[in-house]
């Protein structure tokens, strides 16, 4: 038996909620799920969407997964905060990764980073607060932001900056209204990575103006060439009472699925958090937590192996980009995303078809040329997409390929 939505609703009341009704797919895993569908139904289609590694979990980090399962104390409910255990290695691993100096008591342990996001704006934001936020940006952070009653504020940054706003940019979108000022470094969607001097400079510049940070670190360690990565409350330690920094084992790990993250900050905020996810999900899957604890408390030999081939892979993708005529790719310093410029790509004709936008151009390499990306739409910059290269060399140059192909039949 299916059940219908009926044709109209029967009281004045809407069916969905305006606040749920409101929020947007997830663009990433929307296209993630048709290029499946699509590969699924007997289609060549390769997939640039997914942002998540190619490689598999380590397997010392599985196999203590599986003695878990067989601890009667993972059957049963575990304080809502996280595994003391665990909040003690995060509190660990930040001291000894970012030199960031936290206790136990600092960390909430969270169901993946995506939820440690979500559950740092709703701790901080009133109906109608602002938030900076720095584009290109996550396709989750504004709908996060909304959802937890605050305003984004996009600041914009395209590749002639190197996809960074500056403290002029910062300081023109500030209100009386602005309260948090979302930043990510490694960043998604386009790699770009700010220098040191410049995390400082904006980590004292929203000290000064009294407004919080959250900082998102999940690429930390995905970092290449000359590039570094620093954590803003310890270069800029004015800001720490006012700074929530999120991170996870997904991507360091490529543990993607197993669905662990971690807030770490000020205790009230932390605290407050915590109160929240007790109603919310309580606590995180033991099991899960268990495997979370054997990661960051064990070596980074895993993450220096995927490191070595995210770097070997995104200089061979942004040298196939930049081979197709009117694409320009910027070379991403961090995480495992390209994002070129296709502006000049747009409202050309490809056999007839005249497409308006990123969106309908990705639509239409996806029909035509069988490979998957995600527009620059979805993260706040038409005229962009973003391609994943954490897939096979193989993949990456067959799919790059027959994109470039394709947009060869561009006319005017």
């Amino acid at each position: 038996m299916s059940i219908q939505s009926p044709a109209s609703a029967s009281t004045a009341h809407p069916r969905i909620s305006a606040r749920i009704g409101g929020i947007a797919e997830s663009a990433t895993l929307a296209v993630d799920a048709k290029a499946k569908a699509l590969k699924a139904a007997g289609r060549p289609v390769i997939g640039f969407g997914a942002g998540e590694p190619d490689f598999p979990t380590p397997d010392y980090i599985v196999q203590a997964a599986i003695a878990a399962c067989s601890v009667p104390a993972n059957h049963r409910y575990t304080p809502a905060a996280g595994l003391p255990a665990l909040r003690e290695a995060v509190a660990a691993k930040t001291r000894r990764d970012s030199g960031l100096a936290v206790e136990a008591a600092d960390v909430l342990i969270t169901n993946g980073g995506k939820q440690s996001v979500y559950q740092a704006f709703a701790t901080l934001l009133d109906p109608g607060d602002e938030v900076l936020l720095p584009a290109p940006y996550w396709t989750t952070y504004p709908e996060a932001i909304t959802l937890a009653g605050g305003v984004p504020v996009p600041v914009v940054a395209d590749e002639s900056a190197g996809y960074l706003v500056d403290l002029d940019q910062l300081e023109a979108a500030l209100t009386s209204r602005t309260k948090v000022l979302l930043f990510c470094s490694p960043s998604n969607p386009t790699g770009a990575i700010y220098p040191p001097e410049q995390v400082a400079a904006i980590g004292r510049w929203a000290a000064e103006k009294g407004i919080w940070v959250i900082t998102d670190e999940i690429y930390e360690h995905l970092v290449y060439g000359d590039a570094v990565h620093v954590s803003m409350p310890v270069v800029a330690p004015e800001i720490a009472d006012r700074c929530i920094v999120v991170n996870g084992v997904a991507k360091t790990y490529a543990m993607t699925g197993w669905r662990v993250g971690w807030m770490i900050g000020p205790r009230d905020a932390i605290k407050a958090a915590t109160n929240l996810q007790s109603h919310l999900t309580s606590n995180v899957c033991n099991v899960a937590q268990q495997a979370a604890l054997t990661a960051v408390s064990g070596p980074l030999d895993a993450v220096e192996r995927m490191r070595e081939a995210f770097d070997r892979r995104r200089q061979l993708i942004v040298g196939l980009l930049d081979a197709i005529p009117h694409v320009s790719c910027p070379e991403p310093l961090g995480a495992f995303y390209a994002y070129p410029s296709v502006r000049g790509l747009v409202d050309k004709s490809y056999d007839g078809v005249r497409p308006a936008s990123s969106g309908e151009l990705a639509a239409l390499v996806l029909d035509k040329a069988e490979v998957a990306v995600v527009p620059g739409e979805a993260f706040g910059t038409p005229g962009y997409f973003r391609l994943s290269y954490a897939l096979s060399d193989e993949d990456l140059v067959t799919g790059v390929t027959r994109m470039a192909e394709f947009l060869s039949t561009a006319q005017d």
